[in-house]
């Protein structure tokens, strides 16, 4: 991140509308995203179009547009709201002399900036490299011709060549080291299978308020901030829910967003196994914001592309103090929680949440202990009758 001591990039946001979805709310999270990276969104460009140019992406016209902008408000960086290809963003910053970013390096740059453990700087060092890889040429199209002369020849390679191959060499060694850290979580799942430990993770849009129900929930105190991509590093921690139930486990998670880069979801599998080994995900989501139903199908898309989705769900309308409504417990027709109510930040309707776990958990206590109190594999048939219920249901 950027310090008061330094100077912010100046940047110029482009986006496309292609006809889909909410478009204004896709550059107004676009601003927040480069604000988060530490630069300065200054100005805006906008088009419509059917389909994406092969060579610009925008076209030559509003490239050009792009160029007069830069040069009138002497802007450092074009950041776009889309996906570039390799050929597109080189294009584009040969014909605008400039640096230009596309959505999935922007995420990646944030992802670099936040990651503190050990395992979260692995995951985004991995997705880093597999971006990488698909640009080499941009940085190396002076050297593409084979090395020869005098004091010059070499085993063969380009540098491009030799730059691939040890890029792969390091992808190799990080899944090497991701692998083992994913044998530890699935040690630590084990020993609480054993000893019959509920657990719970929160899922959710970015900046929906995860964090702060975690600690909340929990008295943690993990970092919390108003801006995207807060928390990156899955957080863990014992919650005393009274007599029946005992300790949870309840466990923060990366926040989800629209077009999440295909390498970060890849990357992150290991820190998001705690989602998909979870006895019940509550999905938080701000009811203040007015895009939170196209969150919330976002938020999914990712769960079931993690293999997440047929876990059970209890949505949790967060930020009810700027949403103007009031605590309270929404049940289905079948009588199972819904919706739950609450702000985290006032502590309203907490004590709502708290009873809802407790009573979720009860009840698939009382299904896993139905025969002689045993439960060969906790949980799993309780998850799956209430997968098939209507938990998930908007």
């Amino acid at each position: 991140m950027a310090t008061h001591k330094q100077a912010l990039l100046r940047a110029v946001l482009v986006g496309v509308d292609f006809g889909k979805g909410d478009f204004l709310a896709g550059i107004e999270e676009l601003a927040l995203l480069v604000r988060s990276a530490g630069a300065e969104p200054v100005t805006t460009v906008t088009c419509k179009r059917g389909a994406p140019d092969a060579a610009y992406f925008v076209g030559s016209g509003k490239a050009d547009e792009i160029a007069e902008t830069v040069a009138d408000l002497q802007l450092e960086i074009v950041i776009f709201n889309h996906a570039l290809s390799p050929a597109q963003q080189r294009n584009l910053e040969k014909r605008l002399n400039i640096r230009v970013l596309d959505r999935t390096s922007l995420i990646l740059d944030i992802f670099a900036q936040r990651a503190k453990s050990h395992e979260g700087k692995l995951q985004v060092e991995l997705a880093q490299l597999q971006h990488l890889a698909t640009r080499l040429i941009r940085g190396w199209t002076h050297l593409e011709r084979q090395k020869g002369g005098i004091g010059l020849r070499g085993p063969g390679e380009t540098q491009l060549e030799t730059d691939r191959r040890l890029i792969g060499e390091r992808v190799k060694a990080l899944r090497a080291q991701l692998d083992k850290l994913h044998k530890q979580r699935a040690t630590q799942r084990r020993a609480r299978g054993r000893s019959h430990t509920f657990s719970v993770s929160l899922v959710g849009y970015t900046n929906a308020g995860k964090s702060t129900l975690f600690n909340s929930l929990t008295k943690a105190g993990a970092y919390v901030a108003d801006q995207l991509f807060a928390t990156l590093d899955t957080t863990s921690r014992r919650v005393y829910l009274g007599q029946g139930v005992g300790n949870v486990v309840v466990s923060d998670t990366v926040g989800f967003v629209r077009e999440l880069p295909h390498q970060l979801v890849a990357a992150f599998t290991a820190t998001l196994e705690e989602t998909i080994h979870a006895d019940l995900l509550l999905h938080v989501v701000d009811a203040a914001s007015p895009v939170r139903m196209e969150q919330i199908e976002q938020v999914n898309l990712v769960l079931k592309e993690i293999g997440a989705d047929k876990v059970p769900q209890i949505l949790v309308w967060n930020k009810i103090d700027a949403a103007g409504l009031e605590p309270a417990i929404e049940r289905d027709e079948y009588d199972k929680i819904h919706r739950v109510f609450i702000s985290a930040h006032t502590g309203a309707g907490l004590d709502l949440l708290r009873g809802a776990l407790a009573e979720f958990a009860q009840e698939v206590y009382a299904r896993t202990q139905a025969d002689d109190g045993v439960a060969a594999v906790p949980f799993d048939a309780a998850r799956q009758d209430y997968a098939a219920g209507s938990l998930t249901d908007v």
